[in-house]
């Protein structure tokens, strides 16, 4: 009785003892464009119809997860404050047309760097203006990096 007891305790402790590398992780994954041609930069323009040819690096210290793009309309001038390039902004305006897109991917499992290369149609009959170009980098253990953009789509 002693012995089971002993060893039921022996195996709780070293499970106490024991983590994961996700219980470890406390460090957000990184966006980053060093070493890649980077696209979209604030203030990068494009047209209607045409492509953007999304080029990042993501890193983490253990193990990365996904990542989201979202493009919204900045019509309105509002902020999200992760970049202190300030664009010429055209004035405030109501959307009729806007774009909106909204889209997660899959990074393979085991990567700490993974190079993001995703091409996103333009659509032809948006409203043309200002919008942010946002991506969220989230790791295995769930940090999240966020990086948004101020970019303008053209006639």
């Amino acid at each position: 009785m002693k012995k089971s007891i002993f060893s039921a305790f022996l195996l709780c402790a070293l499970c106490a003892c024991s983590s994961s590398d996700k219980a470890e992780d406390m460090t957000m994954p990184e966006i980053s464009a060093d070493g890649v041609d980077a696209c979209p930069i604030d203030c990068q323009r494009f047209k209607r119809s045409s492509v953007i040819a999304f080029h990042y690096q993501f890193s983490d210290n253990v193990e990365l997860g996904g990542y989201n793009i979202e493009v919204h309309n900045n019509f309105d001038h509002h902020t999200h404050s992760t970049s202190a390039a300030e664009c010429e902004i055209e004035t405030e305006k109501k959307p009729v047309n806007p774009w909106v897109f909204n889209s997660d991917f899959d990074i393979p499992e085991g990567l700490r760097t993974y190079t993001a290369v995703i091409n996103i149609d333009i659509p032809a009959d948006i409203d043309p203006g200002d919008y942010h170009f946002m991506v969220r980098l989230t790791d295995q253990a769930g940090w999240q990096q966020l990086k948004s953009m101020a970019i303008r789509i053209e006639e």
